[in-house]
């Protein structure tokens, strides 16, 4: 199983914008050395305390000052940029990273980015499924581009004024072949975005504020998708994303996850419930449907989201939740506001060098005892 990394980033909004720009940079940095797979990063262009307005732009600067960690966008907004933009720069980005990139797409649904941009009022997911497809074509294609695709609002062409002996109307295509690996976030219990994922061969990753009940009907629809596609879904594909605090010990853990009123974890998810309940989005947190609102309380939610400990503990804790969810290519884990950088590093290092390892040698302990007891040598 492999241990990626995610930041929306989320920082109190009191706190300097260099200083949290610099923090999430670090928290990359640090995840390079300690062998994580990859670090995802998001974007908002409205929100003070949502510190990162172009993932694209901040991954840049991280590419001299990593070696080995794939630099990915969570997500590159597509409702808010033309695709030519997202095509072009994301192919630069994967030469100058030397295939160091992956591509993370949504919709972009803050409603002040919509505002914003006058487009609050559009069909967000349509705009994104267009996009998408633009996308897709530019890097297929070879100029002189006429672009017209039925119904897509996007309309690309260079042919008019193409200059091909001088490379004029030329669109970069990507340095991974065919494209690089194009990833979506999920982010609704139910969602059936998801399927689309599937039939077009992108890769699903499970966001870290939906219970982890969800989880599986995640799987079952990408699968689906896969299926109508004529493919078959590989769970290494699957990426889910969980929110965990380790440290030296329990009762360090619990104070510094819990306890202390300057929690990052339950600064976390104050703004993150808060800003999901009022966009009527919050049903993630719920045990189902009908559950009342005024049952997710902050106990509620971090005793369900949050999983922090020792190392002993979060090893049991991760490896119930695989036994809940099934088989997953890829452990990513969130990170938060850094109100004692020393604990936080501390847990990005105890999760790579102690956790992740006993994670691993136990799934492949219970596998081998599942094909022991399948061939009847158990």
């Amino acid at each position: 199983m492999r241990l990626g990394y995610f930041a929306m980033p989320v920082h109190p909004i009191a706190r300097d914008w260099c200083q949290t720009l610099k923090e999430d940079q670090e928290a990359v940095i640090l995840a390079d050395k300690l062998g994580f797979h990859d670090a995802f990063i998001g974007e908002h262009l409205t929100d003070r305390a949502e510190n990162v307005t172009n993932s694209l732009q901040f991954l840049a600067t991280l590419i001299p000052v990593t070696s080995r960690i794939m630099l990915g966008t969570g997500t590159s907004n597509l409702s808010q940029m033309h695709p030519v933009l997202i095509a072009a720069h994301a192919a630069m980005f994967d030469h100058l990273s030397e295939g160091r990139f992956i591509l993370g797409v949504s919709p972009g649904s803050l409603p002040t980015d919509g505002e914003a941009l006058g487009i609050v009022n559009e069909d967000k997911t349509k705009m994104f499924e267009e996009a998408i497809d633009v996308i897709l074509e530019i890097w297929q294609r070879d100029p002189p581009y006429d672009i017209n695709i039925p119904g897509n609002r996007y309309v690309v062409s260079t042919a008019k004024h193409s200059f091909l002996e001088l490379g004029v109307g030329y669109m970069a295509k990507p340095f991974q072949k065919p494209r690089p690996e194009i990833v979506g976030t999920v982010v609704a219990p139910f969602s059936k975005g998801v399927i689309a994922m599937g039939r077009r061969d992108f890769h699903p990753m499970s966001a870290n504020f939906l219970l982890s009940r969800w989880l599986p009907g995640h799987w079952q629809n990408y699968a689906d998708g896969k299926r109508q596609a004529g493919l078959e879904a590989d769970p290494a594909d699957w990426r889910i994303a969980r929110t965990v605090f380790v440290a030296d010990d329990d009762r360090t853990a619990a104070r510094y996850a819990r306890e202390d009123v300057a929690s990052p974890y339950a600064f976390y998810y104050r703004q993150l419930f808060t800003k999901l309940k009022r966009a009527n989005r919050h049903a993630g947190f719920k045990e189902s449907r009908e559950q009342p609102d005024d049952t997710l309380t902050e106990d509620y939610i971090l005793d369900r989201l949050l999983i922090h400990g020792s190392v002993n503990k979060v090893v049991d804790g991760l490896l119930a939740l695989r036994e809940e969810v099934g088989d997953f290519g890829e452990l990513v884990y969130a990170g938060v506001d850094w109100v004692d950088p020393r604990l936080a590093k501390r847990s990005m290092e105890l999760m790579a060098t102690k956790v992740m390892p006993r994670v691993e040698e136990a799934c492949r302990s219970r596998e081998q005892r599942r094909r022991s007891a399948a061939t009847g040598y158990a």
